[in-house]
C-alpha cells in the first residue's frame, strides 16, 4: 500500500504556476528524497499534502485516503515538520512540546524526553531565545514525539550542525527499520543518495523522474579520475565521449559515456600515473536534468 499518492497535482497562484501535474507514489515503510532547487515546487506539493493550501488540481493522498476528508484521522499518523518552524516565542520549549502533545491527545513525555536528550535540546529555554537550529530541534521533536506512521520533512537539515544532522538522520534510519515511512524534501544531494530509498526530481512545478537511488545513480556514464606525469593530449579535450573536465596540476577528471576501448585508447597515449573509474555521485546526475540554461537533459 502507498502511504503517498500523488496524481497529476496541480497549483497556480493566480496566473503563477506553482506545480504542474506532480504524480509519484511513497510506498509504505519507504524512505523517499523529495529533491530539487529552491522554488522547484517542493514545499507547495508537501503544503499540499498537509492540507495547509487548496490543490488546484489533481489528487493528493495518504494512505489511500484524500487529504481534504477526515483530516483529524489523518494527521493522527503523520509527523510534519515545515521548511520554517514558526512558534510562540514567549513559550518555553517543555511548554510547546506538551502543547503539541495535547493537540494529538497523546502522552508523549517519554519518547520527547528520550528525543530532546539526543538532540541536546534545552527544554527550559523560551523559544525566543533560541537559534534556528535549536528550533529546528524543537520542530523535530514535534514532529517526532508521538511516533507517527509517516514522517513528512520539507527541508529538515537547513540550520542544524553537522553532528546535528547526523543525530537527526540516525533517528529517521531507527523509525524505518521499525516500519515507518519517510518523505522528506532536501536540496542536500549528499544526504538523499546517502539515507534515501528512492526519490523524484521536481524542476518548475514539473517531476523530471521518479526512481530508485540505486537506478538514478546508475548510468552508462562514469567518473574518470587521472593522475600523470605527461602533458595532455588535445584529443583527450576533443573526444565526444568525454564531458565535464576538471584538471588540477597533473590531475584530471571528467565523464566518460562510451566504448571502454575508445576509453582506453586515449588514456594509452597518456604516462598514467594512477587512474579510477567509478560510478558518478547523485548530484552529477541531478546537474544533467539541470543544465545552466534550465533546459532539460534527459541522460548522460
Amino acid at each position: 500500500m502507498n502511504a503517498v499518492t500523488v496524481r497529476n497535482l496541480s497549483k497556480y497562484y493566480g496566473k503563477s504556476l506553482g506545480i504542474k501535474s506532480v504524480s509519484f507514489d511513497v510506498k509504505e515503510g519507504d524512505f523517499f528524497g523529495f529533491i530539487g532547487p529552491n522554488g522547484a515546487g517542493k514545499s507547495t506539493t508537501i503544503r499540499i499534502l498537509m492540507g495547509l493550501i487548496s490543490r488546484s488540481g489533481g489528487e493528493a493522498m495518504l494512505f489511500g485516503n484524500d487529504v481534504s476528508k477526515n483530516k483529524s484521522r489523518l494527521y493522527s499518523d503523520i509527523g510534519y515538520m515545515p521548511s520554517e518552524p514558526l512558534f510562540y516565542g514567549n513559550m518555553r520549549v517543555g511548554e510547546l512540546l506538551k502543547l503539541s502533545a495535547r493537540l494529538r491527545k497523546a502522552d508523549c513525555d517519554k519518547e520527547a524526553k528520550l528525543l530532546c536528550e539526543r538532540l541536546k535540546l534545552d527544554t527550559s529555554k523560551r523559544i525566543s531565545q533560541l537559534s534556528l537550529g535549536n528550533r529546528k530541534k524543537v520542530s523535530i521533536v514535534c514532529a517526532m514525539q508521538h511516533n507517527p506512521k509517516l514522517y513528512i520533512l520539507d527541508e529538515p537539515t537547513s540550520g542544524l550542525d553537522p553532528l546535528m544532522q547526523h543525530e537527526f538522520y540516525s533517528l529517521l534510519e531507527e523509525k524505518n527499520k521499525v516500519g515507518a515511512t519517510i518523505l522528506l524534501s532536501s536540496h542536500v544531494l549528499i544526504e538523499v543518495q546517502k539515507y534515501c530509498k528512492n526519490a523524484a526530481i521536481i524542476r518548475n512545478g514539473s517531476i523530471l523522474v521518479s526512481d530508485s537511488i540505486e537506478n538514478l545513480g546508475h548510468t552508462e556514464a562514469k567518473r574518470v579520475s587521472l593522475k600523470c606525469n605527461s602533458v595532455f593530449d588535445e584529443s583527450l579535450y576533443k573526444c565526444r565521449s568525454i564531458k565535464d573536465f576538471s584538471k588540477s596540476g597533473d590531475c584530471l577528471s571528467f565523464l566518460y559515456k562510451g566504448s571502454p576501448n575508445e576509453l582506453i585508447s586515449v588514456l594509452s597515449a597518456l604516462d598514467v600515473e594512477d587512474l579510477s573509474i567509478t560510478e558518478p555521485d547523485l548530484d552529477e546526475v541531478f546537474m544533467h536534468y539541470y543544465s545552466s540554461d534550465g533546459s532539460e537533459r534527459k541522460s548522460l
